[in-house]
């Protein structure tokens, strides 16, 4: 095959259109660099190849921040947004996520009218064949087709792509999702380059005709009536919005799936690799939880225009003839009709341990990672690793420290923390659980914890940014009006007798909303200096005020974690000279070189008699200390 050289190079460039390469090519962009992402198809960027929705439980904090950031991805998802939800609404403020169903050609066509519309911005359709690399370092990406593309940096943001293997029943076929083709060379490619790969697998349920159900068997579960947005920073027009259902398997449907055990790709060893344990398929279900005698389905439309409907919660990897048999015996599901047939994906994922917390390779500094290949599920994950490796790879050509965010600081940071020093052996998913510090990472101030980060590295435009120096002021106005007001002066004529018996007739506002049962919606009937205050900062306040102490007891955690972050580990410590350490300690601490005392006792395996030993070498001043 002849090489032809495009005689255009790039700064960088991002292989893989997903929602890890949209976020990270964006960076690139708004950081002023020339930046190339290169996509199998450009008609299926920020396609979403399993369920129809953003945000969720942990997910939408993640969504909050990408947006907080001057990323995609709610912006896009509020332009495509069918039905808005609050989940754990009735739960502490912690825990409370947003999340939308999309419209998905709509999430499509508006993630690619944006990237197009940058002018730093240049898409090709191909499939790579090699990063080619000189010495370790960059010189370009080349193209099945032989076209040879030059740039300093690259991106690595393929998916389920990387020897995709689909799986329905005894079926099986290359792909990185049904319907694309897989990409083989790039896998031989990057493991002939040293890259150690191991094998995770996910899945998805069939896609359903809607007018094959019966909607009148299953539960409605509409949207919010208050909608909140995903952006803090964009209002655009709302989409119409539609409602979602709920269904359930039966003992029926169970029985199916057990008397066609031996035909499971998962059970009988066809799949080798790990599923995420956190989004089981049916089967797995079935069989994992045998006292259960039924499983909840969610009936989410996969668009306005479109008879689709994504059945969330049946995922399966089962022969197709079993499949329709488990459907047609779920109430609702009698007729149903098989627009696509369910299927697990194989792919390959970099084992743990090979890049550091910007996200960039040990071994080849030219070469950034994010999402699926990192060993995450989900677009949320994958999405906010695309923006920091983005962002990461613009500060790396332009000679800039690593931005790195902490534990502390943002549910990015505990993700890619837990990536980086605790590894994985299935495909990860955030939870609200794995952030120590989750009071201060709410959903509600995840962009005064980071739109100014956002706006250093150029992500957040200014007129983004004006409007969180005002919310800031709004803020601190509203919270120093409220001692201000006494109850006996408030206007209670507007207030429904329930609401007036929640207000206490003596004290200041400001003693009066860490009350319970008094909520700012009651104050704002009651004056019109309060009411005037945008909702998202009369929510914040509220918040603020009661969860004080709670917030307080949790700062003095944080500033006891930031102190032992401090503790620095020289970069070239020789661990050799420390006496007591496992061969198996020493190998990860010499792999991993761990940066503070925090971070070498968060790496798994890492007891605390290593972390002593350490400081008793650094003391007594062995070599390298």
């Amino acid at each position: 095959m002849i090489q032809i050289d495009y005689p255009i190079s790039f700064d960088a460039i991002v292989i893989g259109g997903g929602h890890a390469g949209c976020e990270a090519v964006w960076a690139l962009a708004r950081r002023g660099l020339k930046a190339l992402l290169i996509t199998m198809d450009i008609d299926r960027i920020a396609q979403m190849s399993c369920n129809p929705s953003i945000g969720g439980v942990a997910k939408g904090h993640l969504t909050k921040e990408i947006d907080a950031l001057g990323g995609l991805m709610a912006r896009v998802a509020d332009a495509s947004a069918i039905q808005y939800r609050t989940l754990n609404a009735s739960k502490g403020p912690a825990v409370r996520s947003s999340r939308v169903q999309c419209d998905t050609r709509q999430y499509r066509r508006e993630m690619l009218r944006r990237l197009s519309s940058h002018p730093n911005i240049h898409l090709v359709q191909g499939t790579v064949e090699d990063v080619v690399m000189v010495s370790g370092r960059v010189k370009g990406v080349l193209l099945e087709s032989g076209v040879f593309y030059h740039a300093r940096a690259v991106v690595l943001c393929t998916g389920t792509f990387l020897r995709g293997l689909c799986h329905i029943g005894e079926y099986h076929f290359e792909a990185g999702r049904s319907g694309d083709r897989s990409a083989e060379r790039l896998s031989v490619t990057l493991r002939d380059a040293g890259v150690r790969l191991m094998r995770l697998k996910t899945g998805t349920p069939a896609r359903l005709s809607a007018h094959s159900l019966d909607f009148s068997k299953f539960e409605v579960q509409n949207g919010d009536d208050v909608i909140t947005r995903l952006s803090f920073y964009e209002d655009g027009p709302l989409m119409p919005q539609r409602p979602c259902h709920i269904a359930y398997t039966t003992p029926q449907t169970h029985e199916i799936i057990r008397a066609s055990r031996e035909r499971s790709p998962l059970f009988n060893g066809t799949i080798h690799g790990i599923g995420p344990r956190y989004c089981p398929s049916i089967e797995d279900k079935v069989f994992r939880f045998a006292d259960k005698d039924r499983h909840q389905i969610f009936i989410e439309p996969m668009g306005l225009d479109t008879d689709e409907v994504y059945p969330g919660g049946i995922s399966s990897s089962l022969p197709f003839d079993v499949q329709l048999a488990f459907l047609h015996s779920i109430p609702g599901f009698e007729h149903a009709h098989v627009i696509r047939p369910a299927y697990a994906v194989e792919y390959d994922a970099l084992e743990s341990g090979q890049m550091n917390h910007a996200l960039q390779l040990r071994a080849f500094p030219d070469v950034f990672v994010a999402g699926q290949l990192n060993g995450t599920s989900g677009y949320e994950e994958a999405a906010a690793q695309g923006l920091m490796a983005g962002i990461n790879c613009a500060n790396y050509l332009l000679g800039e420290p690593a931005f790195v965010l902490k534990r502390n600081e943002a549910y990015i940071g505990v993700m890619i923390d837990d990536l980086v020093l605790r590894g994985v052996d299935e495909p990860y998913r955030m939870f609200t659980s794995r952030a120590e510090f989750r009071l201060s990472l709410r959903e509600d101030n995840a962009d005064l914890r980071l739109s100014e980060y956002g706006h250093q590295y150029g992500l957040l435009s200014d007129e983004d940014y004006a409007a969180f120096v005002q919310k800031k002021a709004q803020i601190a106005a509203l919270e120093a009006l409220l001692p201000s007001i006494h109850a006996p002066s408030l206007d209670r004529s507007a207030l429904r007798d329930d609401e007036a018996a929640k207000l206490p007739s003596a004290g200041n506002l400001g003693q009066l909303i860490k009350q319970p049962e008094v909520t700012m919606d009651i104050l704002a009937k009651t004056s019109p200096a309060i009411a005037a205050y945008p909702i998202a900062v009369r929510r914040y306040v509220e918040t603020q005020a009661k969860f004080e102490g709670y917030i307080r007891r949790e700062q003095q955690r944080i500033d006891a974690f930031t102190e032992l972050e401090s503790r620095l580990i020289p970069e070239d410590f020789d661990y050799d000279q420390v006496h007591g350490l496992s061969n198996e300690v020493l190998n990860k601490l010499k792999k991993m070189r761990p940066k503070s005392y925090a971070e070498a006792g968060r790496i798994s395996g890492i007891t605390p008699a290593a972390l002593n030993a350490i400081w008793v070498a650094r003391k007594s001043g062995s070599p390298g200390s």
